[in-house]
């Protein structure tokens, strides 16, 4: 009678999700996820042909993880491409590791910063519409000098550099949509 598995793909995966979120990529080395999983190495190349297999799974698996996020976000304004930078700095500062795998890796598996956060449900798209119903004459360009804005203060919030409340990244945010329309 054949042996039956005790550690799964699943539960190897789980792990490394775990390793990612607390500690960050670097760290999802084989050896560390073969002690959070309590097994030795052999079952994680079992499921796993290597670990560029698992980091690609895990980077879906993170921009899933953002997408719903945003998904749960609570909308506080009508104002086009506020609520999306408020979700997008608070979970630079929420979820540090997932943000740095996320958007600051040089690489994406083929994915643009764009492709990530538009998502399947076309969030930014719905911005710029909503932005041109609300009279922009270049809803494009002021979405990327709102992302330039909401990028480089996420990336702050890694460093600690910006610790602002959430009322006033609101209204900072919406002061930049109105000074770029």
């Amino acid at each position: 009678m054949a042996r039956k598995e005790t550690i799964t793909k699943e539960v190897i995966f789980q792990a490394a999700f775990t390793i990612l979120q607390e500690e960050g990529i670097d760290q999802v080395t084989a050896r560390k996820l073969a002690a959070k999983a309590s097994c030795s190495t052999q079952p994680i190349f079992r499921v796993y042909k290597n670990m560029e297999e698992l980091t690609e799974e895990l980077f879906e698996k993170a921009c899933v993880f953002f997408q719903d996020y945003y998904a749960e976000f609570r909308r506080q304004t009508v104002t086009p491409f506020v609520n999306l930078g408020q979700a997008y700095i608070q979970f630079a500062g929420e979820h540090k590791k997932l943000f740095e795998f996320i958007f600051l890796s040089p690489d994406r598996f083929g994915k643009s910063m764009y492709d990530i956060i538009n998502g399947t449900e076309g969030y930014i798209s719905r911005e710029i519409q909503a932005a041109r119903s609300q009279g922009s004459k270049n809803p494009s360009d002021l979405f990327t000098k709102m992302w330039i804005f909401i990028h480089g203060a996420a990336c702050m919030t890694l460093t600690g550099e910006y610790d602002l409340p959430e009322s006033e990244t609101m209204q900072l945010l919406k002061n930049c949509y109105h000074s770029f329309r």
